[in-house]
């Protein structure tokens, strides 16, 4: 590894004793969920891991270094310098009704004044080399996974095919990191505002396994299915840790998604979903939002409409996928030559 790379002592010993190690993002902390309820969400996420008998790895970038193995202050640090999750007057230039679009320009002035970098690999070297702060996506923390020698990553849910993508281009670069780094990745499907077909399509068509725990259907992040299947479903995590320890073992080179529907009891009621999730995409339109804005634009303005029942619903998700991923990290552990 280069000198960018810091490893906390606790995660570096779990790995040099092959014990199960998680990593976790830092993208939720900064522009994922309300100010301060990220910091709070990371922190009960690392709980969860720890409480299942495996070692917490959240992944961020200060001082200059991508650091693996966050502190509580590091945590706070991020948030602080990011301004926590963006508010809706800032991002869209009015009220919640949108009496008009803000200009592009003065909406990602304000983001970028309030937030810690978003980091994919695009421009994770350019601010590890600026020194300043910024959150992991799942590509960049895949990447820093798949480096240190990290199997299993929790997240939310993936990026993916962008709706509309074939006239704008917006494809996720978390596809690109599943198709280059071998981690498996916990998730409850890809996020709610995606092309979920034609995001599978691409897992397909990069080697990418998609791999159901509990389910025969790609989850649909807020929703338990979408009608899309699975290569293959696992009930029990011993069997599917070693689907996992196969794929690793024949040097395929890519990684694999673990979809994990989110718990029944915290599911959004479908018409509550569909409703909110068109309102917000044609919001994003009117408004031009693009590129790294789009997805954290998407999830505050359904925050909005749905009264805070999306963040209900995405804490549950989180936590749930925390739990599994220790689970099976734990499993690939034991069953490991």
């Amino acid at each position: 590894m280069t000198g960018f790379f810091a490893v906390s002592e606790a995660v570096a010993q779990a790995l040099a004793e092959r014990r199960p190690v998680v990593a976790l993002e830092t993208t939720l902390v900064t522009h994922g969920l309300p100010a301060p309820e990220g910091v709070e969400a990371a922190l009960e996420l690392e709980r969860e891991v720890a409480s299942r008998g495996a070692v917490p790895a959240t992944i961020g970038v200060l001082d200059g270094k991508l650091r693996v193995g966050l502190e509580r202050a590091d945590l706070e640090r991020l948030a602080a310098g990011g301004g926590g999750g963006a508010g809706p007057t800032e991002l869209r230039g009015g009220p919640p009704g949108g009496a008009g679009p803000a200009p592009a320009i003065a909406r990602t002035a304000v983001a970028s004044e309030r937030r810690a970098a978003k980091l994919s690999l695009g421009n994770l070297a350019a601010v590890l080399a600026s020194g300043e702060p910024g959150s992991t996506t799942v590509a960049a923390t895949l990447f820093a996974a798949a480096r240190v020698g990290i199997q299993v990553f929790a997240t939310g849910g993936i990026g993916g095919v962008h709706r509309g993508a074939s006239e704008t281009g917006d494809v996720s670069t978390d596809l690109v990191a599943l198709a280059r780094f071998p981690v498996a990745v916990v998730c409850a499907g890809a996020k709610a505002v995606l092309d979920l077909e034609k995001t599978v399509e691409m897992l397909e068509t990069l080697g990418v396994p998609v791999l159901g725990h509990g389910t025969d259907e790609f989850p649909a992040f807020y929703r338990r299915s979408s009608g899309l299947p699975v290569d293959r479903r696992y009930d029990v995590l011993r069997d599917l840790a070693v689907a996992v320890r196969a794929h690793f073992a024949l040097g395929l080179g890519t990684g694999v998604v673990i979809g994990n529907p989110i718990p029944a009891e915290h599911e959004m009621p479908l018409e509550l979903y569909e409703g909110s999730l068109a309102t917000a995409l044609a919001d994003a339109r009117r408004l031009g939002v693009r590129g790294r804005e789009v997805t954290p634009y998407l999830l505050e303005r359904l925050r909005e409409l749905t009264a805070s029942g999306s963040v209900f619903s995405n804490r549950a998700l989180l936590v749930h996928n925390a739990r599994v991923a220790a689970g099976l990290a734990t499993a690939i552990a034991e069953g490991a030559p």
